[in-house]
C-alpha cells in the first residue's frame, strides 16, 4: 500500500534536509582520491628485484638507469644496454612476475639472460627519456665536432664505475650488448674502456651514416627515415609524431619533391640533425669523424668484441662488417674479435629465425646464434666459464645450402683473383665471357621504380612484414619495368659459390648531368619448387645496393656528370655468402631508383639535391656498355661446415 506524506510536511522535511547536507559539506573534506601518490607494488612473489638509479656522470648530469637483478643472486656478471629507446619501456612487467617476462624488446634475449643468471641493466642515453642532459643524434667522441667532456665513451666509463661499487650482487665484470642505435653505443664503449668491461656484442651497429647505415648509401639519402627523426629527435620523450596526410608514401615524398622540402614541411628545421643532413650531403669531416668504424682503426682492442652482422638488414647493413674490417688492421687486435654473419633482418636474430619472409632456412638460426655461439662467449669473458669453447672468429651461414660454416677470416673488400659475371646482349649473363654493344633504358624522376610494391607505408610501419623483409622480397615486379635492365644466366647445372663483397664495375652514360644506379644480384628460383609451390621462379635478393653517381670520382667532393659520355661507377654490394644451386639462374638488374625509400636524383646536377627544385627533375635517357660492365665475385676461402 503506498503512503501519502503530506505536502506542508515534505517540504519541512526538505529544508532540513538541505540544512544538514550544508552543514556536512562544511564540515567533510572533498571526495578522496582513487590513486596514491605513489603505488608500492607488491613484488615479494617476483623472480627478480628491480632498482632504478639516476647515475652521476661526469659533468654531473644523471642518467636514468633500470636494474634487474634475479632473486638470490650471487657473484652474477651485469650485462649493460645504452639506449635511446626508453629504458622504462624495455624493462616493464608484462603479464607475471617473472624476469622473462619483464624483459622485452629486441636487445633482451631472454632466453639468454635467464640461462646465464644476469643482472640487467638498460640506460636511457644522455637527453632521451629519464636522463638528464642533451641529445644528440650521433654523438661524435670528444674531438673536433665535439668540444665538451663528455660523448659514449665517457657516459659508458662512469656508468659502469656506478655499477661496480653499487650492485653487491655482482662480480664486478661487464658486458655491453646491443641491436642498432643500442649496438652503435656498444662500439662506443671501446674507447677507453672501463676495466671492469670484460666483452662488448655490438648487433647490427650503426657506424657509418653515411657509407651504408641509416641516413646515407653510398651517397643517396635514405629519406624514408625523416620520420624516425622526426619522432626522435623533436622532443625528449618521443611525444610529438610525425603525420602523413597520405596512406601510401609513394605520394607523400612526391607531392613534396625533394626529401629537404618534405623535412621543412614538417618543421623540421627546428632539429638540428636535419640542419646538418641539409649542410653536409657529401661525406666530408662532419661524416668522418662520426663514423665509428674509421676511428676504431686507430685503437688497440683490450675487450673482446663480438659483431653480428644480418646479411638482410634493411637498416645497417653497412657498420658491423666495416668496424670487423677497421679492427682487424690491427694483427694484435685478432684474438679479441669475433663476427657472426647471419640470414637476418635487422635485429632478427635476437627471435624466432627460421625463415626471412618467404625464405625458408630449415631450422632456427637466431636460437643456434644464442645459444650454441652468443652464450658460451659471454660465459667465458663474464663467468670465467671455459666448460664450453669459445666459437670461431669467425662464423657465417651459407644462404643456398642453408648451413652453418667457420672460417679464418673473411674475404677482401676487393677480391684478386675474382670470378666476373658479365652483363650481355639479349638480357644474358654469362661466366665467361665479354659481350659487345649497349643496353638502354629511360629513367623518368616522375615515376620513378619502387623499392617495394606499392602502397609504400613508413618505415617500420609497412603492412604484415614488409619492411623487415623487404631485401629479400621477391624482385619480379621490377624485371619487367621498362625502366629496369634485367640479366640472367641460363640454368646452372652445378653449384655456383660466392663469398665476400660483389664489386660492381658499370659503365654508362646518361642524357642527364646526374643519376643514380642500382644493382641487384638474385638468385632466381626454378619454375617448380614441390616442396614449396609458391617459390616457383622467385626471384631473391642475394646482395643489392645504391650510388649516387654525382660521386663516382670522390665521396667528399660530388661533380656534374658529362651528359653522353661513358662513365665508370665502381662500388662495392653487401657483403655475402651464398651457393646458387643447380637448377637455379642468376640474374642482375640494373635500375636507377628505389623510391620512396630514397629520395629521388633530379638528374639535372644541382648543388644540394636536398634543395632540390621541381624543374630540375628531368627524365633521361641511361645507356650501359656492355663490354665494360660486369661484377666481380669472390671466390670462397677455406671454410668448414659446423654440425
Amino acid at each position: 500500500m503506498r503512503r501519502y506524506i503530506p505536502v506542508a510536511i515534505s517540504l519541512s522535511l526538505a529544508s532540513a534536509s538541505f540544512v544538514a547536507f550544508s552543514s556536512s559539506a562544511q564540515t567533510t573534506s572533498v571526495v578522496a582520491p582513487d590513486m596514491p601518490s605513489h603505488f608500492k607494488v607488491e613484488a615479494d612473489s617476483f623472480d627478480y628485484i628491480r632498482r632504478d638509479a639516476e647515475i652521476p656522470m661526469r659533468d654531473g648530469k644523471h642518467l636514468h638507469t633500470v636494474i634487474i637483478i634475479p632473486k638470490n643472486s650471487h657473484n652474477a656478471p651485469i650485462l649493460l644496454t645504452r639506449t635511446p629507446y626508453n629504458a622504462d619501456a624495455m624493462v616493464t612487467r608484462r603479464s607475471s612476475g617473472h624476469m622473462s617476462s619483464a624483459l622485452h624488446g629486441y636487445d633482451n634475449m631472454t632466453d639468454v639472460i635467464e640461462d646465464g643468471g644476469y643482472i640487467r641493466v638498460i640506460q636511457d642515453v644522455r637527453g632521451k627519456y629519464g636522463s638528464e642532459g642533451d641529445y644528440v643524434m650521433n654523438r661524435p667522441l670528444r674531438g673536433p665536432f665535439n668540444h665538451t667532456d663528455t660523448d659514449h665513451s665517457t657516459d659508458t666509463w662512469d656508468t659502469i664505475e656506478w655499477l661496480v661499487h653499487n650492485i653487491p650482487e655482482s662480480n664486478g665484470k661487464i658486458g655491453i650488448i646491443g641491436v642498432s642505435y643500442d649496438g652503435f653505443t656498444a662500439l662506443e664503449a671501446l674507447f677507453n674502456p672501463h676495466p671492469a668491461l670484460k666483452v662488448s656484442v655490438p648487433m647490427n651497429p650503426l657506424a657509418d651514416g653515411w657509407n651504408g647505415d641509416d641516413w646515407f648509401h653510398n651517397g643517396a639519402f635514405r629519406q624514408q627515415m625523416l620520420p624516425y627523426i622526426y619522432n626522435q629527435d623533436a622532443t625528449r620523450s618521443n611525444t610529438k609524431k610525425w603525420w602523413s596526410n597520405t596512406y601510401d608514401d609513394y605520394d607523400l615524398y612526391m607531392n613534396g619533391v625533394s626529401a629537404g622540402a618534405v623535412g621543412q614541411q614538417h618543421g623540421m628545421d627546428q632539429i638540428g640533425f636535419f640542419r646538418q643532413l641539409i649542410a653536409h650531403p657529401a661525406f666530408d669531416s662532419f661524416w668522418k669523424d662520426m663514423a665509428v668504424n674509421i676511428q676504431l682503426e686507430k685503437i688497440n682492442l683490450t675487450v673482446p668484441t663480438m659483431l653480428v652482422h644480418s646479411f638482410w638488414d634493411q637498416e645497417d647493413i653497412y657498420g658491423a662488417i666495416a668496424s670487423y674490417r677497421a679492427l682487424e688492421k690491427h694483427q694484435g687486435n685478432k684474438d679479441n674479435i669475433f663476427l657472426v654473419m647471419g640470414p637476418w633482418h635487422h635485429g632478427g636474430e635476437s627471435n624466432d629465425a627460421d625463415t626471412l619472409g618467404a625464405i625458408r632456412f630449415g631450422s632456427d638460426t637466431g636460437l643456434y646464434f644464442r645459444k650454441r655461439i652468443l652464450e658460451p662467449f659471454l660465459a667465458h669473458y663474464l663467468k670465467d666459464d671455459t666448460t664450453q669453447p669459445l666459437p670461431s672468429h669467425i662464423t657465417t651461414w651459407r644462404s643456398g645450402e642453408n648451413i652453418w660454416e667457420t672460417a679464418s677470416d673473411i674475404p677482401p673488400e676487393k677480391c684478386s683473383p675474382c670470378n666476373k659475371l658479365y652483363v650481355s646482349a639479349n638480357n644474358g649473363l654469362s661466366l665467361s665471357k665479354k659481350s659487345s654493344g649497349t643496353a638502354e633504358y629511360i629513367s623518368d624522376p616522375a615515376h620513378p621504380a619502387p623499392y617495394l610494391p606499392r602502397p609504400n607505408q613508413q618505415v617500420g610501419h609497412e603492412s604484415g612484414d614488409a619492411w623487415p623483409n623487404w631485401l629479400a622480397s621477391d624482385q619480379r615486379s621490377f624485371s619487367g619495368r621498362t625502366d629496369v635492365l634485367t640479366f640472367t644466366s641460363s640454368v646452372l647445372d652445378k653449384p655456383f659459390k660466392i663469398s665476400g663483397q660483389p664489386g660492381v664495375h658499370l659503365t654508362a652514360s646518361t642524357t642527364g648531368t646526374d643519376g643514380d644506379f642500382v644493382v641487384k644480384l638474385i638468385d632466381v628460383w626454378p619454375e617448380e619448387v614441390p616442396a614449396q609451390p609458391e617459390m616457383g621462379g622467385y626471384q631473391f635478393m642475394v646482395s643489392c645496393d645504391i650510388f649516387r653517381g654525382r660521386y663516382r670520382n670522390s665521396l667528399e667532393h660530388p661533380e656534374a656528370i658529362p651528359s653522353g659520355k661513358m662513365q665508370l661507377y665502381a662500388f662495392n654490394l653487401p657483403i655475402t655468402n651464398h651457393t646458387f644451386l643447380p637448377g637455379h639462374k642468376i640474374m642482375v638488374q640494373i635500375q636507377s631508383a628505389w623510391f620512396p625509400l630514397y629520395d629521388r636524383n633530379p638528374q639535372t646536377y644541382v648543388e644540394n639535391i636536398f634543395l632540390a627544385p621541381a624543374t630540375a627533375y628531368k627524365p633521361a635517357k641511361i645507356t650501359v656498355d656492355l663490354a665494360n660492365t660486369w661484377i666481380d665475385l669472390s671466390k670462397p676461402t677455406a671454410s668448414t661446415p659446423l654440425q
